[in-house]
């Protein structure tokens, strides 16, 4: 594995300060903007790779993938609410008219390496930014509504959103507002250190613990202060929630152990720059049991391989040079002709942004997914 902390981005143990994420997020978007295809827009690949032995990324995106990616990016652009309340989001109602398909959406389009207000996806990014900002509730909860059934899985998607796109930008009302929805986020976090589905202090699971744990460092990595006791709390939290065998369990108490959870599981300990060890080593190898085979997908299909390729991106070596070929072969052969996906748990705008992030993975664009 690429342990060499030198060699590794910002982590949520560390951070960085708001200039020095600033430098990073336009020094990776500027390649790719600047190698725009004139026929689809789509990003022309370098050719550079993670470590020694690793494919680089014009290997491993084939020209199949490739056009799965536009295609993807292409069904979210002519699906994206253009005008109204809703401008901004990928439907007026559901999953898809909410705050986490249109944080998504915006960070698929960046991991293409195209910046806010800029190129042939940035008009969509500034729209899902907007609309993702008039939803930061004067509580800092982000969402339609105090009962939206996004719940914090919507506030911590956005989180992670909102601080990429503050780095890109350096915008005073982007800052501001993920400023209040951390307070929101370090207010409600449990004395286990974890998080449930509304925002308040009760009980606490690993899925919607993560999804605050990104968020969070997302937005420390751009500047933003996260207590010291939150991020120490948090990290706790998932620690304790592996089990003997490698996986991870849905809360401390109990509950199953999937592959969703154990892909969270472990992107988590990489986020806390836990880059080794028996923790890591054995939930890596609980986790290959699941590798992508193009027959039985499991339940939670996105949201179990938005972690997994995560986990398989840090881990680089052997790891990811299985992982990342199989999961592509799966979605370029299921994608659906009008590039989403029919087996989303949620709505199709949300397997298209999903499947847009996990195929653009070893681009390396977005600060926050970097190894």
């Amino acid at each position: 594995m690429a342990n060499d902390p030198q060699q590794r981005g910002a982590r949520f143990d560390r951070g960085v300060s708001r200039r020095s994420f600033h430098r990073r997020a336009i020094a990776s978007a500027v390649p790719a903007l600047l190698s725009l295809s004139p026929m689809t827009g789509s990003a022309v690949f370098a050719d550079r790779k993670n470590s020694d032995n690793e494919k680089s990324p014009a290997e491993l995106i084939t020209p199949a993938a490739e056009a799965t990616i536009d295609k993807a990016l292409s069904y979210l652009i002519r699906n994206q609410v253009k005008s109204g309340r809703n401008r901004g989001a990928f439907g007026n109602g559901g999953y898809s008219g909410g705050v986490a398909t249109a944080s998504l959406a915006g960070l698929a389009m960046m991991c293409g390496g195209h910046a806010p207000g800029q190129g042939r996806f940035g008009k969509s990014i500034d729209h899902c930014v907007d609309f993702v900002l008039k939803n930061v509730r004067d509580t800092g909860y982000i969402a339609k509504s105090e009962n939206s059934n996004e719940n914090m899985y919507g506030h911590g998607f956005s989180m992670l959103f909102l601080s990429q796109a503050y780095g890109m930008t350096q915008k005073t009302e982007i800052g501001d507002k993920l400023r209040k929805a951390v307070q929101l986020t370090c207010m409600t976090q449990n004395r286990d250190g974890g998080w449930r589905y509304q925002p308040r202090k009760s009980d606490a699971d690993l899925s919607i613990t993560v999804c605050q744990i990104m968020g969070l460092r997302g937005a420390r990595d751009a500047g933003i202060d996260v207590p010291d006791d939150v991020r120490k709390l948090c990290i706790d939290y998932v620690k304790r929630s592996q089990n003997k065998n490698g996986s991870f369990r849905y809360t401390l108490r109990g509950g199953h152990s999937t592959f969703a959870m154990t892909a969270a599981g472990v992107t988590s300990l990489y986020s806390a720059g836990i880059y080794e060890g028996e923790q890591v080593e054995s939930a890596l190898k609980y986790l290959k049991k699941f590798k992508p085979s193009g027959g039985n997908r499991s339940s939670h299909y996105f949201y179990s391989n938005y972690y997994a390729v995560q986990a398989m991106w840090h881990a680089g070596g052997a790891y990811w040079n299985s992982w990342y070929p199989a999961i592509r072969d799966e979605l370029v052969k299921a994608q659906s002709a009008d590039g989403s996906w029919s087996f989303s748990e949620a709505e199709a705008p949300f397997g298209a942004a999903m499947g847009g992030i996990i195929l653009q993975m070893p681009l390396n664009y977005v600060p926050v997914f970097s190894p």
